[in-house]
Parts: C-alpha cells; sequence; structure tokens
C-alpha cells in the first residue's frame, strides 16, 4: 500500500491485543459492531479490515477518544463460528493511522494513513541485528517462541523490520510497550527497545530461577521432614503409642508458625515440642511437658484490646456507675487523656484505699467498662505462699503458673484492667513472703520483665492497669505502698447514700426481684430512716441488703395479698425489718462529769466513743477497761500522768491520786480503732472526773496527747467528723495540724458542725468543761 495515502476500512476494536504486519493472531470476536465489521470486509473490502487497541479494556462501547490513534491494517484469513462468537485469524499487512471515524449501518468505518518504517543508520541497524541474534542465540526462553522457519529467514538477511515486528508480536511485553511498538517507525530505536527489553528480561528470569531454587530447596525440605515425621508416626503406632500425639504436635507447630509470638517463645515451644514427640505418650511427664507448651501458646503476648479514646464516653460511664468518687474518676481520665497525647505510656498502679462497701471493686469494673478493656480480679486476702504470686517451679508436682499470669490467660489480652484485692490482707510464713512478689509485678520499673518461675521466660505486664484496693493503709507493707499511687476513698454522708440508694441501688432491687418501680414506692426521708438507725457502715452494702429484703417482702406481699402497690413507711420498715438497731442521733443529753464524747476511726467508718472517768475511796490504783488494744492503753497512761503532772494547774488535789482508785471505761472499746486518736479524749475525762467539773454534751474531740500537753494530729479526719454529724453534736475539737484536711470534709458537714483547732490540751479543757 502506498505511504501517505489515505483508505477506508471497517473497524474492530480489540481488547488488550495489538497486530504488527506480517504477524498472524486469533482473536474471538464477539460484539455485534465488530461482528458487522467482518462481515463486511468480507463483502465490500476484498477481507481486508483495519485492527486498533483500546485504552481501556473495560468499556463495550468505545469512541474514538477511547481508542489508540494507530492501529494495523489487516487480512481476514480465517473465519470460525460458533456460539454467537466468531474466532478469526487476522494477519497484519501495514501500520496505520487514523484521520477520522464514522459510524454507518452499525459498523465503525474509518479513513486511515498508511504509514512506513523508517530505516536508519545501516552500519547502527546490522550491529542492532546481531545483537539481537546473539541474544536469541543465549536467551532459551525467546528462541523457543520464535518460529524456526523465521529464524531461517533471518539467517539469510530477513529485513530488521520484520524481524523487529515479528519479536515485538511474540515477546510478553504489556500492551502499552506493544503499542509503543507498534507506533514507533524508526526500525533502529524499535530494535535497540527490544534489546533493552530482552536484558530485563534475563534479570528477571535470573531471579526467577533463584527464587524457585530456593522454593525447590524448601519443599524437598518439608517434604523429608513430612516423610521422617510419617515414618516416626508408623513406628509409634507399631510400639502401640497413641498418633494423637503427633497430631497435637502438628497443631501446635502450626499454631506457632501461623502467629506473631516473641521469637524467645517460638524457640523454647520448640524445644518442648521436640522433647514431647520423642516420649512415649504414656509417659508422665508428657503430660507435664503438654501442659507446659499448653500454657506458654494460650498466654496473650500479643493481643491488645483497642482502649476507648472518647473522653466523654469514658467520663459517661463512669458518672453513671458511681455517684461521688471525683478524684478517682478524675485519675482515670487524665490517664486517658495522657495516653491519647503521648500514644504510649505505662498504666500506672492505682490503690483505692477505704473502708468496706465504699465501692472499691464496682469502681475497677466500671473503669474496665470505661476504658473498653477486659477485667480480671484476684484477691490475695490471706495469700501466704510465694507461689501464689510467682508460680512453682516445673519440677513440683501439680506445678502451674502464679495467679498472676493466670489472670492473663483469663482476660486473653495484654492490657486488662487488673483487680488485686485485700492487698493489705497478705500474710507471710515459712513459704515465703507474698508482698515481696508482689513488689516485682507493681513496680512500673520492672514488670515489663515479670518472672514466673513456672513459665520460666519473662511477661511483660507495662500494659496492664493494675488496681489493688485496702481497707488500711498502714497494713499495706512499706516498700509495696512505695509503689503504688494511693487514692483515699472515705466514708459516704448520709445525703451521698440517700443519692446511691436512689440512683443504683434501688433501681438493681427492684431489677432483680422483677418489681416495676410503681409497685414499691420509697421516698427520700424512708431511705435516710434505713440509713441512720438500720446500717452503721461506711458503704452502703447494708443498705443495699435491706433494700433487697423490702423489695422481696413486697413481692410476697403482691403476690400472695393481691396488692398492686405498696409505700414503704416507717411501721412498715418496723414491721418487715424488725425494730431500730442503731441509735445514730444519740448523744449525751446534758453536760456530765467524767463522760466525755470521742471521735474514733473504726472498720465500719467513722463513730463516736463515749469515754467515762469516776474516781473512789481506794489505794491509788489505776483501772483501764474495756478491752483496749495496746495503743489506747499507752494514750490513758499518758493522760493520766500528765493529768498529775499537772493536777495544780486544773485546781485538782494532788492527794486523790493517792488516797483514791481512778477507774476509766470504754463501753464499746472492742470495736477495733485505727492508731491513736483518744489521748485528748482522755485527759479531759480525768481531768473533768477529778476536779468534778462537767464537760458539755454537744461536744465532740479527736486526737492524741504527749506528755508535755502536745495535741498531735490524727488521721480519719473526714470519718471522724461525719460521725459527729450524725449524732448531732455541733462543736468538734480537732488538732492544729488537722486543719489541711479540712477542705475535704463534706459541704454539709461543714455548714452544720463547728470546726475549732487546737495545739495544746489546756485549750481542749478550756472549751470542754462548763465553767
Amino acid at each position: 500500500m502506498e505511504e501517505n495515502k489515505i483508505y477506508q476500512f471497517p473497524v474492530v476494536c480489540t481488547r488488550d491485543v495489538v497486530v504488527f504486519p506480517y504477524e498472524e493472531v486469533s482473536i474471538e470476536v464477539g460484539r455485534p459492531i465488530s461482528l458487522n465489521a467482518v462481515r463486511r470486509c468480507a463483502e465490500s473490502f476484498n477481507n481486508e479490515i483495519f485492527l486498533v487497541s483500546q485504552k481501556n479494556a473495560m468499556i463495550d462501547d468505545p469512541s474514538e477518544e477511547d481508542l489508540y490513534t494507530v492501529g494495523t491494517i489487516c487480512k481476514v484469513v480465517s473465519n470460525h463460528k460458533k456460539d454467537g462468537f466468531s474466532r478469526i485469524v487476522f494477519k497484519g499487512i501495514a501500520r496505520a493511522r487514523i484521520k477520522s471515524m464514522t459510524t454507518l449501518a452499525q459498523t465503525i468505518m474509518a479513513d486511515v494513513e498508511v504509514l512506513n518504517d523508517v530505516l536508519g543508520n545501516q552500519e547502527e541497524e546490522t550491529v542492532l541485528v546481531r545483537k539481537v541474534s546473539k541474544e536469541l542465540e543465549t536467551f532459551d526462553a525467546l528462541a523457543n517462541l520464535i518460529r524456526p522457519e523465521v529464524i531461517a529467514e533471518f539467517a539469510n538477511g530477513v529485513s530488521a523490520p520484520r524481524l523487529a515486528d515479528h519479536i515485538a508480536q511474540i515477546f510478553p511485553f504489556t500492551v502499552d510497550k506493544r503499542q509503543y511498538l507498534l507506533e514507533t517507525l524508526e526500525v533502529n530505536t524499535r530494535l535497540m527497545t527490544i534489546i533493552k527489553s530482552i536484558e530485563e528480561e534475563k534479570q528477571y528470569a535470573a531471579i526467577e530461577n533463584d527464587i524457585n531454587q530456593k522454593v525447590r530447596t524448601r519443599v524437598e525440605e518439608s517434604q523429608k521432614e513430612y516423610y521422617l515425621r510419617e515414618r516416626l508416626r508408623a513406628i509409634k503406632e507399631e510400639l502401640g503409642d497413641v498418633p494423637e500425639q503427633s497430631e497435637d504436635a502438628d497443631s501446635i507447630r502450626e499454631t506457632i508458625n501461623n502467629n506473631p509470638y516473641p521469637q524467645a517463645i517460638k524457640d523454647k515451644v520448640m524445644e518442648e515440642l521436640a522433647r514431647y514427640e520423642m516420649m512415649p505418650s504414656s509417659s508422665g511427664e508428657a503430660g507435664v511437658i503438654k501442659s507446659y507448651i499448653d500454657w506458654l501458646i494460650k498466654l496473650p503476648w500479643w493481643q491488645m484490646s483497642e482502649d476507648n479514646q472518647d473522653l466523654k464516653l469514658a467520663e459517661q460511664r463512669l458518672e453513671e456507675d458511681h455517684f461521688g468518687l471525683e478524684k478517682v474518676k478524675e485519675r482515670i481520665l487524665e490517664y486517658l487523656a495522657v495516653k491519647q497525647m503521648t500514644n504510649s505510656l505505662k498504666a500506672p498502679i492505682l490503690c483505692l484505699v477505704g473502708p468496706p462497701g465504699v465501692g472499691k471493686t464496682s469502681l475497677s469494673k466500671s473503669v474496665a467498662r470505661a476504658l473498653d478493656r477486659q477485667f480480671v480480679k484476684m484477691s490475695v486476702g490471706g495469700v501466704k505462699d510465694e507461689a501464689e504470686i510467682r508460680g512453682h517451679r516445673r519440677t513440683y508436682l501439680g506445678s502451674m503458673p502464679g495467679r498472676i499470669i493466670q489472670g492473663m490467660k483469663k482476660a486473653g489480652t495484654i492490657n486488662p484492667v487488673f483487680l488485686i484485692d485485700e492487698i493489705d490482707k497478705m500474710a507471710s510464713d515459712y513459704k515465703g513472703d507474698p508482698a515481696s512478689a508482689m513488689l516485682e509485678v507493681l513496680d512500673p520499673e520492672q514488670n515489663s520483665l515479670f518472672s514466673d518461675h513456672y513459665l520460666e521466660e519473662t511477661y511483660d505486664l507495662s500494659n496492664v492497669l493494675f488496681i489493688a484496693t485496702a481497707n488500711y493503709l498502714e497494713d499495706i507493707p512499706a516498700a509495696l505502698r512505695d509503689r503504688l499511687e494511693i487514692i483515699n476513698i472515705s466514708s459516704y454522708t448520709e445525703l451521698e447514700k440517700a443519692a446511691i440508694a436512689r440512683r443504683h441501688l434501688l433501681p438493681k432491687q427492684l431489677k432483680m426481684n422483677g418489681l416495676k418501680p410503681s409497685q414499691l414506692k420509697i421516698d427520700d426521708e424512708m431511705i435516710l430512716y434505713l440509713i441512720k438507725f438500720y446500717t452503721r457502715e461506711s458503704g452502703v452494702r447494708q443498705l443495699e441488703r435491706l433494700l433487697g429484703t423490702l423489695s422481696r417482702k413486697a413481692v410476697l406481699a403482691i403476690l400472695k395479698d393481691g396488692k398492686k402497690s405498696i409505700k414503704i413507711t416507717k411501721k412498715l420498715i418496723n414491721e418487715w425489718l424488725g425494730h431500730e438497731i442503731f441509735d445514730y442521733g444519740k448523744r449525751e443529753k446534758s453536760d456530765q462529769v467524767g463522760t466525755v464524747t470521742g471521735l474514733a476511726y473504726t472498720s465500719f467508718g467513722g463513730d463516736v466513743l463515749q469515754i467515762e472517768v469516776t474516781h473512789f475511796e481506794g489505794k491509788g490504783k489505776f483501772v483501764i477497761t474495756g478491752q483496749l488494744g495496746d495503743v489506747m492503753k499507752e494514750s490513758a497512761s499518758i493522760a493520766y500522768d500528765y493529768v498529775r503532772a499537772n493536777a495544780k494547774k486544773y485546781k485538782i488535789d494532788s492527794k486523790l491520786f493517792e488516797s483514791e482508785d481512778i477507774h476509766i471505761h470504754v463501753p464499746e472499746g472492742a470495736v477495733p480503732k485505727d492508731g491513736p486518736s483518744a489521748g485528748v479524749t482522755l485527759t479531759t475525762a480525768l481531768v473533768s472526773s477529778l476536779a468534778k467539773v462537767p464537760v458539755k454534751a454537744d461536744l465532740a474531740m479527736t486526737g492524741e496527747v504527749t506528755l508535755r500537753g502536745n495535741v498531735l494530729p490524727i488521721g480519719g479526719l473526714k470519718e471522724k467528723t461525719m460521725a459527729a454529724h450524725r449524732c448531732g453534736i455541733s462543736t468538734v475539737i480537732i488538732p492544729k495540724g488537722n486543719v489541711k484536711d479540712i477542705d475535704d470534709l463534706p459541704q454539709t458537714v461543714k455548714d452544720s458542725v463547728k470546726i475549732i483547732p487546737v495545739e495544746n490540751v489546756s485549750q481542749v479543757i478550756d472549751l470542754a468543761l462548763v465553767r
């Protein structure tokens, strides 16, 4: 065909196919518009047709913009029709460029311009042809693709354009690369592109051969290992061993290889697995090894739950679950905020200290809920054996990991909320000191490498949010206390208890007993009545029990007596719960000689303590009764010696100490008290009795005294002042050293109780005695 001459042909748009001149290509044609073009070329164009490739193979109805501009004029060699498709063999004739396109009678027609090859420098062409020849000889993958007759023609001096087009047709080029070679008219440029592509393919082939060799080697090793294991399995079956042992080993090996365990754990498991497979299944040690392997693979090593990053949602969850406890909630939110800001933070070791029933354990659960973490609880009250914490060594019969590792397995993640309950009640004996073992667990600088005797591998506890609980801070060992972030949770006021009962306890009991709010009505006045006269606690545990009792009795009354709704009254409470148990509002009605109201911090929270002193004719004996502990006996002895030394100051006849016996009695002394705090009370009672001056009935006091009369600070001020408030006492004397604690008191207490700080016992006596 003549160059630069315009010809018109029907058009077939191909998908991912480029045809070169003189090359034959078989294409399956199915689109109606393409079948029309093939039919039309046979009828009117001497079986000549124009093939052009689509830029995007996914387009079913391409426009001119969707086609390349250069294609190939082809001859239809054969046409085999089957199932609506035609298998057509096209042979390229010449390159051509589209000048214009139209669609006539559902057939694409194109005016095309024939493009001829552009020959370059003859010497350069000769060199390039020789280079291609050499590549053909040295690259077997390419030589196998070229037809022998073409190689023969090439040897006889076939044209360079023909060689370039043939290689471009059969070489595994991309469609874009083939189209580029089709559009490149300069023969030398096409040859250079082909040579470069062959060299790149050689490099890829070398890499592929190397990879194939490695894969082949690994497959051979795997087949060898499989063959040996099968032989070992057969030998064991002949010996009568259970074949499940090998199946277990295969399963464990697959688990280890398919999961991101630490390398040290993988090595340890494989080492133990080799021993396990060599042992008869009837061997006792095989069971020990299998149990050890199970612990290693079932412990969480990388599994981590995602923390809730929504601070508002976390705060909302804490508020829903608990009333008050602002400091604890604030600390948890601080932890979340800093963790979110830094994106990495070692978990703190929190310790909630407070009386029973104030919500330490339930608060820990709420923290886990707020953080979206797993919750695990471990109680260490009464634990004496160090192995409970660190685990037993595997040499012992029945050995197992410590309770820390057991808890981590139960949690299933490496970052749970881990509650260590009653940490102040750990004991020690000849088996070890569990409190010392707990140091490694609760030290943020050490617990990333926690060592359990059973595991024999270090375990990272640094992501765990440990929360410890205790009733008495003083009972936590000093070294352990130093590693804890102490958060004090004090007693609830009556109003706080009422709010907790209304918001949490009563709805919970109604739901547990199948009652609707309309079926059991109890107002705030009755809840306060229950708190004052039927409970004696810092928390709300007994209050919840009482509400549960009322709910159950209401259910019985509704079902038995047919009542639709029950309103709780004092009369009904007395009938269902019995008479009032406690006298909270009871205090001395009138000023008394030798009787002083003291304040104490008991296991139930704050409480009032009446101290009585009398003296009578005798021989100067000093008697103390009330089953007091050593601390209060010392306080009484100090108070006695101080009063005796300062008798003249308080207008007391010094002869009384020799001619009369003095008796101090604490009616509720059997109730455990927290530390020294009764010195000023005992001193005031002694002075009142010996000087025969009454003490104000609406006044209470707390503080310890020295032999010089100085008043020392005490603990539990909040609980003590709340106890005074409950009893209707209007004035409380406290040590001046406790002024800093006044800010922690509830506002209701500060509004109704006058608090007077003192430095010396003389000030106490001046304030307390009625002159």
